[in-house]
Order: structure tokens, then sequence, then C-alpha cells
């Protein structure tokens, strides 16, 4: 998908459906969460002294259950493309939350990067400029998840392991963890340096 019909995509499920899971295309709560807790899992287990930025962050809903989950970061910048989940994360949150294009813009520095969700409405060469840009500015990691497989949509993105393994040897990736025994056709993948 486009950059502009990416925008639509998520432009008509805000009205549609609010600010709610659905409201960022996800099928529901629960399998949000669900991608949320693999995310922490994946993280180091103390977060008050990391940086984490969220990059994609819609409403700011990772943020939300890192406060109910007690694991709230040291500091935390949410971004996204679309000026509406911006301005619906600042409030959520009360965190700094920055318009970009995470593909292409300079992104700011943070120890952790984590990305949920918004890799799988791309096409794959702006996913993997998006993956570049994250890893190469975290200090520590990014963990991200996208759906998983070979399946090919015009509307959604998908990766095997295969093309994962190939793009973090290419960035030179130190330290890959994946797990993908959580939900059907998805994967959560940490890069660490």
């Amino acid at each position: 998908m486009n950059y502009s019909n990416n925008k639509a995509f998520y432009t008509s499920a805000i009205k549609l459906y609010g600010t709610s899971a659905k409201g960022v295309n996800w099928h529901s709560k629960q399998t949000q969460t669900i991608r949320f807790k693999t995310i922490l899992d994946l993280l180091p287990s103390e977060l008050s002294t990391c940086s984490i930025v969220d990059a994609g962050c819609g409403f700011g809903d990772f943020y939300t259950y890192l406060e109910k989950k007690k694991k709230t970061p040291k500091s935390y910048i949410g971004l996204d493309f679309l000026d509406e989940m911006c301005s619906i994360a600042s409030k959520n949150t009360g965190q700094e939350i920055l318009l970009c294009d995470i593909s292409k813009d300079s992104l700011p520095n943070a120890d952790y990067f984590v990305c949920s969700g918004a890799l799988n409405t791309l096409n794959k060469f702006d996913a993997t400029l998006f993956i570049r840009n994250c890893y190469s500015t975290c200090r520590d990691g990014f963990i991200f998840n996208i759906l998983y497989g070979d399946k090919e949509s015009e509307t959604y993105n998908y990766m095997n392991l295969d093309e994962i393994k190939t793009l973090a040897k290419a960035l030179h990736v130190e330290k890959f963890i994946y797990k993908d025994d959580y939900l059907e056709n998805d994967i959560s993948i940490g890069f660490f340096k």
C-alpha cells in the first residue's frame, strides 16, 4: 500500500470506529493486547531507566498499556504520520508525539524503538526503509511485529522468516530474536545491537 492509500486506510477506520483498537485497524482489543505483551516480553524487564520511541504509535495505546502494567519507561516519544493520530495520542498519553514519515525522516534517539502494526500496511520497500531507519537510530534495539507468511495482498504486508533474516544480516544485527507462537500469521522480532 502506498503512503496516500495508507492515510485513507487509517482515516476511514477512525471515522468508523473512533479511538478504539479497530480505529487503528486492529482486529480487536484482545489481539492488540497480545501483540503489546509480546513486545513487552522482548524489552528489558526494567524500563524505568530506558527511553522508548513508539514508531507508528497510533493513539498511544502501547504507552497506556505500559502504564497499566506499571512498566513506564524513563522517557517515551510517539511517532505517527497522521495529524489526527498525533493529536489523539498526545491527549491520551501526555507524552511527546511527533508527526513524521518514519521511513525517511530523521528520528529522535532512544534506547529502544518499538512498532506494533504500522508495518502491516506498508509495501515491502517502505517497510524495509522503516525498519532500517528505526534500527539505525536506536541505541540498543528495535522490536516490532509484522504479518507473517508468504501471502500476497494489495492491502497488507507479509514477511517470511527468510526475508527477516536477510534484512537482519544486511543491517548487521548482533542479536536476533523472534516469537511466532502467540497469534496466527503474526511474528514479533527483536533486532538488538
